[in-house]
């Protein structure tokens, strides 16, 4: 009945380590509910490591006995021929019956000092595997922490290009062109307005006028010049 429960309470431990997952799972804080898991589970690794100290201890207490019982018949074998030779047929009986005993509880403990170590052995076995669960449990949960601030980082950033507009920006540049546009097409109206005016075109007629008369005195001044020249060589015949 003792084994029985213990083997029945290292299913519903592996059952806990299962329902204790799924539902930490389903938390909103991963990092909690793998800590909180990891720490049930360094919780029932103490317990089991309890129990199996317990079950070692039991093996080692019917080995104790076994050959203690052992060594009790092997005595009183021996007792039991020393009767017979001597013809002590009361104290031959008492011995036979002693170890008709003896050999029954041998028998007994060894089935029982059997089952005592195949029990240690497994639990020993679970043991190991519990402390490699919770140390997997625990490098997956760095790795699964680093994954999920990765992901969180990359729903910020995409949260952000979403909710990004770039209107106000655009309008502002839009705003600035026309300014500048303006601005070039005002002063190009402005010399535009000022070439046009009656005074530009009145010094313009003046200009042209003066150029005029510079070149009436400049043909004045070479026809005096040649004329001086035609006469200079009349002289000289």
């Amino acid at each position: 009945m003792a084994q029985g429960g213990f083997f029945a309470r290292l299913a519903n431990l592996w059952r806990g380590f299962l329902s204790l997952w799924i539902s930490g799972a389903e938390r909103k804080n991963p990092e909690i509910a793998y800590e909180n898991a990891i720490n049930s589970m360094i919780e029932k690794y103490s317990t089991l490591k309890q129990a199996t100290g317990s079950l070692i201890a039991r093996r080692e207490e019917l080995q104790q006995r076994h050959e203690a019982r052992e060594k009790e018949l092997a005595q009183t074998e021996a007792d039991l021929n020393a009767a017979v030779e001597s013809n002590q047929d009361d104290i031959a009986l008492m011995l036979i019956q002693k170890k008709t005993a003896l050999q029954t509880e041998v028998a007994e403990l060894d089935a029982d000092m059997q089952a005592a170590m195949n029990d240690a052995d497994s639990a020993k076995a679970s043991l190991l595997q519990v402390q490699a669960e919770i140390k997997k449990l625990k490098s997956e949960k760095d790795m699964m922490m680093v994954k999920l601030h990765s992901a969180e980082a990359r729903i910020r950033i995409q949260e952000q290009l979403e909710g990004l507009s770039v209107d106000s920006e655009v309008q502002a540049l839009d705003n600035v062109r026309d300014h500048i546009k303006s601005t070039v097409a005002q002063a190009t109206l402005g010399k535009e307005l000022t070439d046009s005016s009656l005074d530009e075109r009145l010094k313009a007629l003046r200009a042209q006028s003066g150029q005029s008369q510079a070149k009436q005195q400049l043909e004045l001044l070479k026809a005096a010049a040649a004329a001086k020249a035609a006469a200079g060589q009349k002289k000289t015949i």
